[in-house]
């Protein structure tokens, strides 16, 4: 879809700037939008697509911004969210903070990059770590008979720039999995997934082509392995820089990578997650003067790994007063703000338990909370350890002059949104 125009405003509708690429939408047909959200939120019928008169417009939200692109014709309309998504990754990482004083102060700056960003309607150069070469914001003297546009902009692989040297050529790779986990009050799980990435951190010289193998199970079906030791991805995705049609045809994850720091892919698993670090929790409250919580943390995973920065947060009563804590491992905090008891243990090997007894006086326990208590939530990171079983077979690293390169694998298991309710 050819983009018409590309329009930020106020949360009132003003355009604070504007962008058009084909001159077939103008500033009175923006006046219309924000008439047409108000519209469609009194129905109930607002969407992310709009039209009016003729022109549709595709609209987000960031801050107290509306971004909106407009186009007269019908297309790709996946391409322009995620056009305007990739604009708010890009003035955030120049601006620090995208919101309108920012945009009120850089209009030189944004107008050079809304040029850059799309041309005749449609995206362009586009990669946060290239456009600074070239759109600063500071001002720039240009050379007589020379162009400050690095190759990049015109090369084939624009997220790579040419003639980088490193005295040691090195790869770093981190994978990072979090855990989602809802385990209900009589203890059965009711949600669970991991939520993973592969980040890496390449310092390369020249122009390498790199080859990263998993034990994925449909390449280990392909090439005859069975299912041993293999995991099922499920929700990938890659970064632009991979090769799509390769690992479609051979599961091969092929790619030129950007310099430096970057998220390779990211993958989901929906499969039963056994709870790393089970919680079990007794509230008893005495005599209409004093509560008393017993909380018991399990390690679940194997015995030689160990969970740093374990944080355990227990809701209790919101009148609660005169906090006392006795603990097995760590250390508890009362947050009288947040109604939590926050139990901290910096290293929680597999397979140990520890225990936390809080005691705190009532002023009176005739007002029974209505809702039921909020549930535990835990923190942690287990480094060295995956929970899928997913392994870096391995990454080869291709370049023409034929250096040798070490990659070196991390893996991290980490909490997502870990929570056991206890009533």
């Amino acid at each position: 879809m050819a983009t018409s125009a590309l329009f930020i405003l106020d949360l009132k509708g003003k355009p604070l700037i504007s962008r058009s690429y084909k001159g077939d939408v103008g500033l009175g047909d923006i006046e219309n939008f924000l008439g047409v959200v108000l519209q469609r939120e009194e129905e109930g019928a607002l969407s992310p697509l709009l039209s009016h008169a003729g022109v549709h417009f595709l609209w987000i939200k960031h801050s107290n911004l509306y971004l909106v692109a407009t186009t007269r014709k019908n297309g790709n309309a996946a391409l322009v969210y995620s056009f305007l998504y990739k604009v708010v990754e890009v003035f955030s990482e120049y601006f620090k903070e995208l919101e309108e004083e920012s945009i009120r102060d850089n209009f030189v700056v944004i107008y050079e990059l809304l040029d850059e960003l799309m041309d005749f309607g449609f995206p362009q150069t586009t990669d946060g770590k290239i456009l600074p070469r070239y759109i600063t914001q500071e001002g720039n003297k240009l050379e007589s008979g020379r162009s400050r546009v690095p190759t990049t902009v015109t090369n084939a692989v624009s997220w790579r720039s040419e003639g980088l040297r490193y005295k040691k050529n090195e790869v770093f790779i981190d994978v990072i999995e979090a855990v989602n986990l809802l385990v209900s009050a009589s203890g059965s799980v009711l949600l669970s997934e991991v939520v993973g990435t592969i980040r890496l951190k390449v310092f390369l010289s020249g122009m390498p082509e790199l080859r990263l193998g998993l034990n994925d199970r449909v390449l280990f079906e392909l090439t005859g392995r069975g299912k041993n030791k293999s995991v099922e991805l499920e929700d990938v995705k890659f970064h632009h820089c991979v090769r799509l049609s390769r690992f479609d045809s051979d599961r091969t994850i092929a790619f030129i990578p950007p310099d430096g720091d970057f998220e390779l892919m990211s993958y989901r698993l929906s499969t039963q997650v056994k709870p790393l670090i089970w919680i079990e929790s007794v509230i008893e409250k005495f005599s209409h003067s004093r509560v008393e919580i017993l909380v018991k943390a399990k390690g679940q995973f194997k015995k030689q790994s160990v969970a740093n920065g374990v944080e355990i947060s227990v809701p209790v009563p919101s009148d609660a007063d005169s906090p006392r804590f006795k603990t097995s491992a760590g250390t508890a905090k009362y947050l009288p703000e947040r109604n939590l008891v926050v139990w901290s243990i910096k290293a929680f090997p597999g397979g140990k338990e520890h225990l936390m007894r809080a005691h705190f006086g009532l002023p009176s326990v005739e007002k029974e909370e209505e809702e039921g208590r909020p549930p535990i939530s835990v923190r942690f990171e287990i480094p060295y350890f995956t929970v899928s079983g997913i392994q870096v077979r391995y990454m080869k690293i291709i370049e023409k002059s034929g250096y040798q390169a070490l990659p070196w694998v991390r893996y991290i298991t980490q909490s997502g949104d870990y929570q056991l309710r206890t009533s």
